[in-house]
């Protein structure tokens, strides 16, 4: 398996990823070889879930309760 962040690059009239060498090398990969490729927008979900929080809070403990507060309304 192979994982690494890369940018995507415009060829053309298509869209390309680079693999750094070192990484090919290293998993025994082969020119010419057929992958399986997943491509996933690279995020930070901590940042997300808790940024969307930020300035709305001021204690753990009111983050907890507006926590519960939503959870407690999902169920009813």
């Amino acid at each position: 398996m192979l994982e690494f962040d890369t940018k995507i690059k415009e060829w053309g009239n298509s869209f390309g990823l680079i693999i750094p060498k070192s990484k090919f090398d290293l998993n025994g990969f082969k020119k010419n070889e057929e992958v399986h490729v997943i491509v996933l927008k690279k995020s930070n979900v901590l940042r997300e879930t808790f940024g969307m929080l930020k300035g709305k809070i001021k204690s753990g403990q009111e983050a907890k309760d507006l926590i519960r507060k939503e959870l407690h309304s999902k169920i009813i």
